[in-house]
């Protein structure tokens, strides 16, 4: 054998090696921060203050520290469902599931004392509370509104059934009550084929991957992928926001603290703010976001604001985009905290909510009537 000739049996023995070698597996990763950046360097309507975002990093953290923000935080709100209160984990595990599948606009134009709310344990609960108070009422009331098994039974569960389990303390009606029992009927149909009828099976499928969980919510229902191809964002991958699927994820890890079978999960960190109506009000107010005069005249006039728009997935993705670096100041200027985006969306959500019964709103949020949130 020449010098130039290959060795036959050295070549193959490297194919064999080759062969041989176990596939490393990157990591999942929900592409949702990536997307929130593409559309941040390529915005014109809507521009993050750089100054303001570290004054509201610096009082955040302060009243985080203060309140003792934590995941366990989650738990302490009298409606949401936790282990320490006496429910079955499983159980809870399908009612997070449940809410967050139901968990979009509850906006309203009324009053305060006229808008869509729900009474139950001698208190009026409107907006997200509403939801979650309506879904405690119809169980106490006998009717399994969490379970996929009924949502599949169109003799029982109609839109009548619907209608009953979020009847109103006032004369509005919940919006899209249409599109929540399509996705209820969407999801028992989805879980009944592929997670055996139980919402705990996609926790076990994603081997506790918070972007594993949040990629299989996305690819798996098609009501939980809340994904976007603008024209105004053109590029071959189409931009992910993926709110409730997000949000599910983090309230597993909130309510279970981060423990057990379905509340760890190793990447939780990958998880970012919710994209919705109420944080970029937040943003707004704190002077961290900026908007363009015609965007901020709709705003204030309280146009509606299309799904999918250019404005809104500016919105969108610029919030999602602002609290990420609020997060990296609050880490920069105190090394080796736990932070990260979920407890500053949960606190961010939670203040503006407090400023609105108050009276204490100085800006409106955008108006955008969609299932995404």
């Amino acid at each position: 054998m020449s010098d130039s000739e290959p060795d036959l049996e050295l070549l193959e023995l490297l194919r064999q090696h080759l062969a041989g070698k176990p596939q490393v597996n990157a990591e999942p990763d929900t592409g949702v921060l990536e997307s929130a950046e593409y559309v941040y360097n390529n915005c014109i309507d809507v521009a993050l203050d750089m100054r303001s975002c570290k004054n509201a990093a610096k009082a955040i953290y302060s009243q985080m520290q203060t309140k003792s923000y934590s995941p366990a935080t989650w738990a302490t709100h009298e409606l949401h469902p936790h282990p320490s209160k006496g429910d079955k984990p499983e159980d809870v595990v399908a009612f997070i599931f449940t809410m967050d599948l139901l968990n979009f606009s509850f906006w309203s134009e009324r009053s305060e004392e006229e808008r869509f709310s729900i009474e139950y344990k001698g208190k009026r609960w409107t907006g997200y509370w509403s939801l979650v108070a309506a879904l405690q009422r119809a169980l106490e009331e006998g009717i399994p509104i969490t379970d996929p098994h009924f949502w599949q039974n169109e003799d029982e569960f109609t839109l009548d059934t619907l209608k009953h389990v979020f009847r109103s303390a006032t004369s509005e009606e919940m919006p899209l009550l249409g599109a929540r029992l399509s996705c209820l009927r969407e999801a028992g149909q989805i879980l009944y084929e592929k997670f055996s009828c139980h919402p705990k099976n996609l926790i076990s499928a994603s081997s506790q991957s918070a972007a594993a969980l949040v990629n299989l919510l996305a690819s798996s229902f098609p009501c939980f992928s809340d994904v976007h191809s603008p024209p105004s964002f053109p590029r071959k991958k189409p931009i992910r926001l993926l709110k409730r699927a997000q949000i599910l994820v983090a309230d597993l890890w909130a309510c279970f603290e981060g423990e057990g079978p379905y509340g760890t999960f190793r990447d939780i960190d990958k998880i970012t703010m919710f994209a919705d109506y109420r944080i970029p009000q937040a943003l707004n107010q704190m002077g961290c976001l900026q908007y363009a005069p015609p965007l901020e005249t709709a705003i204030h006039q309280k146009r509606d604001i299309p799904s999918g728009s250019g404005w809104e997935i500016q919105l969108r993705a610029c919030s999602i985009w602002c609290v990420e670096l609020i997060r990296r100041e609050i880490v920069r200027e105190n090394p080796g905290t736990k932070v990260n985006a979920i407890l500053i969306d949960f606190f961010l959500y939670d203040t503006i909510k407090e400023l609105e019964a108050e009276g204490g709103e100085s800006v409106p949020h955008h108006r955008t009537r969609s299932m995404w949130y």
